[in-house]
């Protein structure tokens, strides 16, 4: 414990960059919307951290369910026009709101909305980071959520959790802090099971505790515990600690960076990834995967070799040159995941083929290699 103590002090004293979450469930409620008072305290938090030197990047979900209420709507709507109507009507009071309470301090906002698109092209990806970064060095708070007014599917994050994790990737921040309404993250379920402990720090995520996560309770937010700790999976691998605390409870940002226990602290990984790497781990989509044989198995995962066209025995999905899939190895676990250097319909004429016969087959060939070792990363 004592040890456990001495890391997180270690980890909230050293962090001067910090990506804060804010999710829809500590900020809104069916009834009533946007929680003022919450906001107010929590900006008052964030505006100290602020006046200690630390730069601050929030992301914030709740724009829908401040739409809703201002709408006057009882469910959260399953149309996606209406969804991002309510989008629309609710980021402008959720911005408007954040001006407000960060104005006392002297402190700006500014808002930032981005659809996964935004950040899957890389050049887009980099433009954002400098915008952002910009914004850090003028002293605004950036105030990040997704496009829900013009995000579909296929341009979705899948929830802020996971933007988060990208935000913080993208800036190399030094913490990710994801609040919640609930403690962090438990033994087991303790909704289901009294006895369940928290989680003082977790060292490394292992399936196991990916296990005792579980979903969404409340019908405002759409991530739940098990993307909190995919969230803190992903930047663990860029080298970032990630803390899941309660953020319905007065001052418990201000407890965190005063190095008490709150929450649970998840460790980053000893060797993170390099930064294009963390980008194809962390931000793109799989849009297809590739089942290898045991021996390109074997060669990706044990070996550091690039894959070859030889090595693949069936190709699923719809994808272009400079997509990222996923490989997975016969028994359809995933190894590894890269940018592919053909579609996956020419994939499907020189799957198992060696790299001489690649001409033949297509007319052309670009690469030897199906994935260079260079655009992937072995999970």
């Amino acid at each position: 414990m004592e040890k456990a103590t001495r890391v997180r002090r270690d980890i909230t004293k050293k962090a001067r960059l910090v990506v804060l979450k804010i999710g829809s469930a500590v900020l809104t409620s069916k009834e009533s919307g946007l929680n003022e008072e919450r906001l107010a305290r929590l900006s008052a938090q964030i505006a100290a951290l602020a006046e200690d030197g630390r730069q601050v990047v929030v992301v914030s979900s709740g724009a829908i369910a401040t739409g809703m209420a201002r709408l006057g709507l009882k469910e959260r709507p399953r149309e996606i026009p209406l969804k991002q109507a309510a989008a629309s009507v609710g980021q402008s009071g959720l911005v408007e709101a954040y001006e407000k309470h960060f104005r006392k301090y002297g402190r700006h906002v500014a808002q930032v909305l981005l659809t996964h698109a935004d950040l899957a092209n890389r050049q887009r990806y980099l433009n954002a980071r400098n915008t952002l970064s910009t914004l850090i060095e003028l002293g605004v708070i950036p105030v990040i959520n997704e496009n829900d007014a013009v995000s579909v599917e296929e341009l979705k994050f899948g929830d802020n959790d996971a933007l988060s994790a990208m935000v913080a990737s993208m800036l190399h921040a030094d913490l990710l802090v994801i609040l919640s309404d609930v403690d962090g993250l438990f033994t087991e379920d303790p909704r289901k099971n009294p006895d369940a402990t928290l989680r003082d720090v977790v060292e490394q995520i292992t399936p196991e505790v990916l296990r005792s996560a579980g979903g969404s309770a409340t019908i405002e937010g759409t991530g739940g515990m098990a993307s909190k700790v995919h969230a803190a999976k992903k930047t663990a691998s860029a080298g970032i600690p990630t803390a899941i605390i309660n953020g319905t409870r007065p001052e418990t940002i201000a407890s965190l960076f005063s190095g008490h226990q709150e929450g649970t602290l998840f460790l980053p990984e000893v060797c993170p990834l390099p930064s294009r790497k963390q980008w194809i781990a962390i931000t793109l989509k799989p849009k297809g995967s590739l089942v290898l044989d045991a021996g390109a198995t074997k060669a990706v995962r044990e070996n550091g070799k690039s894959l070859l066209p030889s090595g693949v025995k069936e190709v699923h999905g719809r994808f272009d040159l400079g997509d990222v899939v996923s490989c997975v190895d016969p028994d359809g676990n995933e190894i590894c995941r890269g940018l592919v250097n053909y579609p996956a319909a020419d994939l499907q004429k020189i799957k198992g083929a060696k790299t001489t016969e690649i001409e033949k087959i297509l007319g052309y060939k670009y690469f030897d290699e199906v994935i260079h070792r260079d655009d992937m990363v072995v999970v």
